[in-house]
């Protein structure tokens, strides 16, 4: 399943060749908590300090910034929207380490764990316009190839169905794109489709739970905009071939230098 997973994106590419406009790549990607070694003065992160419980010091920092920014950079998506950055400096350590010259948007939530949302993005591609925060979420509406759009990012399942909700009574013209941790709520009601309903019917998901796969991310694109794929992106180097689960930071406590517990979810639009 992996080897059809990771030629999954370059099949979709070449099929978008044959559409005369230009499509816009989206992804979100929990980043497994990259914080930064510094201690924290509003919430308690002495867990990843380089005396804490994880001996989280600069090597071990710069490598986790490595490590994400060539799984963004392999994408090579326009969009590319974080959840589990610390703050605007890990965003920015991020931002720097990509190949691509991405321009961040970042903004704190003021979280018990410190967690914010940010969002990598081309400059000439998206102009953010407006943004809103709130418990476990990021709104920012722009302009999106010339056509204004919001981008809903959510970090709890019960966020999702009453944001998206007030979205549309408040914004009713704006098309949507909803990602992250969504849940199951009835998208259709809202005008979105689920773009990874296919590949979860197909057995496919970002994060491995009791040795099988689970589309726990999702991403809601608007009926008003043309979907053109969705799916989880995966490469050979960010899974254990013996084990099938994705290379984590820390498993079971033990540091083990690897990406993360989840993959990212893409999609294309235009």
């Amino acid at each position: 399943m992996i080897r059809l997973l990771s030629v999954l994106l370059p099949l979709a590419l070449a099929g978008l060749a044959a559409f005369g406009r230009q499509p816009v790549g989206i992804a979100f990607y929990d980043v497994d908590r990259i914080y930064d070694t510094i201690p924290a003065l509003f919430y308690d992160d002495s867990d990843y300090t380089p005396e804490g419980r994880y001996g989280w010091n600069s090597e071990r920092y710069r490598r986790k910034i490595q490590n994400t920014a060539a799984v963004i950079d392999s994408m090579t998506l326009d969009i590319v929207a974080l959840w589990g950055v610390e703050n605007e400096q890990v965003v920015r350590d991020l931002s720097a380490a990509c190949r691509e010259e991405y321009t961040y948007l970042h903004r704190t939530l003021n979280s018990l764990d410190g967690m914010d949302f940010a969002l990598l993005f081309f400059a000439d591609r998206f102009e953010p316009k407006r943004v809103e925060t709130g418990r476990r979420y990021l709104y920012v509406e722009g302009k999106l190839n010339g056509r204004t759009v919001g981008l809903v990012l959510c970090g709890d399942t019960r966020t999702a169905e009453w944001l998206v909700g007030d979205l549309r009574d408040e914004h009713p013209a704006v098309p949507l794109v909803v990602m992250g941790r969504i849940g199951r709520f009835p998208a259709g009601r809202f005008g979105l489709r689920d773009a990874t309903a296919r590949a979860e019917k197909a057995g496919r998901g970002n994060i491995r739970r009791a040795g099988r796969w689970e589309m726990r991310d999702r991403m809601l694109v608007d009926t008003a905009l043309t979907c053109l794929a969705g799916d989880v992106y995966v490469r050979r180097y960010l899974v254990d071939q013996k084990s099938g689960n994705p290379l984590r930071t820390f498993s079971r406590g033990v540091y083990k230098g690897g990406y993360g517990y989840s993959l990212p979810v893409f999609v294309y639009i235009r």
